[in-house]
């Protein structure tokens, strides 16, 4: 169920639970708002640390939560957004929430009033999710509608951003939480073409012939050991006025990795529903669409397969053909992920659009480097991916950049095909598979790769994020389109 939120002028009186921020310095200078107390804070163990949270009972009955919101000096958009998250954890029991934390971002530097909106809007919304869909006695939140004390122009039409933001990331997480049975490639498309109704995108479904038709031998190689046919989605957005340039997506499709005959271990497999969780990124990100208005055209490309170790599944020192002729030799079944996106980068550049952007759960060898909660970006202009930075950045979305370094592009060369799906060497995997998927990129197309294996799907939780899908990418996908520019100009 969607929260309603309102910017208001004061504390409601139906309002069951209230947050309240508050800054670090607040505990020591005994500043901290009404009705709260600093030394009854302090006694209860609370440091005021971002996302940290006491709950009491107010003078009026109702929930009183302090929110952590860490040194003054130090606040910025994401503090506001997990402090809101915060909130909507301690008062989920609870259908009427407010909250000052916008009066709270008043005067602080280099923060403006819409982005906090934005980002107390998103909060609760991502706060407030879990996936219920196959409980049999779910505990779902309560909360139907979050007030925000406040009063400025535009603050209203930032709420109703963050939370149209917020929503497109819970509906990627619930795909991405979906096990693999259930969305398979077909439904996956099914699912698709109902959103585009819904939120006035097309959307274009090939079928197993067509996908034939197109020549996308490799979505067609992965998929051989299945008895699910794959998919291919096509998906189209335009802002009501001309377009100031055309953007692609691709997103990776995998609704089950099993290995194919690259069989993973029994613990490997464990979480290989979430495979597809770069295609999920995009239609999430379609569905905002219409309601955050960038003015870029948008293209959506999306392959989808399970990878399955079938009679007549790819084998090793297969050679498959890629859409735009290029010849791979298959060394490894698990490296199928490459090849999906392969092929949909090569539509993608044939569309001639001004940027192209990849998201893919590709390589266990990103989250060696950069750890669970960061995703590697590759591309082949730096303009584009300082571009890609900033937008992630602004979104709240940890990325890293990291290199294509020529010197590795040897290793893909193949005796027998153009070439090969890995390298010989172990060392550099996120960063090889980087240099296979820049094959299929005409080299004038600006092309930015993340690798979201390792934030894609969450080991541990916090305020904003549990166990599970969730949803990484979208924002960053959103903000990019909204900011985007023509890389060179």
């Amino acid at each position: 169920m969607a929260i309603a939120i309102e910017l208001v002028p004061r504390l409601p009186e139906e309002a069951g639970a209230v947050g309240v921020g508050v800054f670090s310095e607040d505990l020591s200078g005994d500043t901290v708002p009404e009705p709260l107390d600093a030394g009854f804070l302090t006694a209860q163990g609370f440091k005021a640390k971002p996302g940290d949270t006491c709950a009491l009972p107010g003078p009026d009955g109702r929930l009183v939560v302090a929110l952590g919101l860490g040194d003054r000096a130090k606040a910025t958009s994401r503090t506001f957004r997990r402090a809101a998250a915060a909130l909507a954890r301690s008062a989920r029991r609870c259908d009427a929430v407010a909250t000052t934390l916008l009066e709270r971002a008043a005067g602080l530097d280099g923060l403006a009033a819409d982005e906090v909106a934005r980002s107390i809007a998103e909060g609760v919304v991502l706060g407030a999710y879990s996936y219920t869909a196959l409980k049999s006695d779910p505990e779902a939140s309560r909360i139907t509608s979050l007030a925000v004390v406040g009063a400025g122009d535009g603050l209203g039409d930032a709420l109703d951003r963050g939370a149209a933001v917020a929503e497109a990331v819970c509906l990627t997480r619930d795909l991405v939480n979906e096990p693999g049975g259930s969305l398979t490639p077909r439904a996956f498309a099914e699912r698709a073409v109902a959103l585009g109704t819904e939120r006035n995108f097309s959307v274009e479904v090939l079928d197993a012939s067509a996908i034939a038709r197109e020549r996308l031998g490799g979505l067609l190689g992965v998929n051989r050991g299945s008895r699910e046919e794959p998919r291919f989605v096509k998906l189209l957005w335009s802002p009501p006025a001309e377009p100031t340039a055309t953007v692609a997506l691709v997103g990776k499709g995998i609704t089950f990795d099993s290995g194919g005959l690259s069989l993973k271990s029994t613990d490997s497999m464990v979480g290989m529903k979430a495979d597809m969780a770069g295609a999920a990124a995009v239609l999430g990100t379609f569905a905002a669409l219409d309601a955050v208005r960038p003015p870029v055209r948008v293209l959506g490309y999306l392959p989808l397969t399970d990878n399955m170790p079938g009679g007549d599944a790819t084998r090793i020192g297969d050679v498959l053909r890629i859409r735009n002729g290029t010849t791979v030799e298959i060394l490894n079944t698990d490296a199928e992920g490459r090849l999906v996106l392969a092929d949909a980068l090569a539509l993608a550049t044939e569309d001639r659009p001004d940027a192209i952007v990849d998201l893919a759960t590709l390589t266990g060898a990103c989250m060696v480097a950069l750890g669970a909660q960061i995703a590697g970006l590759m591309g082949n202009d730096q303009g584009f991916v300082d571009q890609v930075k900033a937008a992630a950045d602004a979104a709240g979305e940890d990325v890293w950049p990291l290199p294509l370094p020529d010197d590795l592009r040897p290793g893909l060369d193949s005796e027998v095909a153009d070439l090969k799906n890995v390298a010989g060497s172990r060392w550099g995997g996120a960063l090889v598979a980087g240099l296979f998927l820049r094959e299929f990129v005409d080299g004038d197309t600006p092309w930015a790769h993340l690798d979201i294996a390792g934030p894609a799907d969450a080991q541990d939780e916090d305020p904003e994020t549990r166990k599970g899908g969730t949803g990484f990418g979208v924002r960053t996908l959103l903000r990019l389109l909204s900011d985007f520019r023509r890389p060179g100009t």
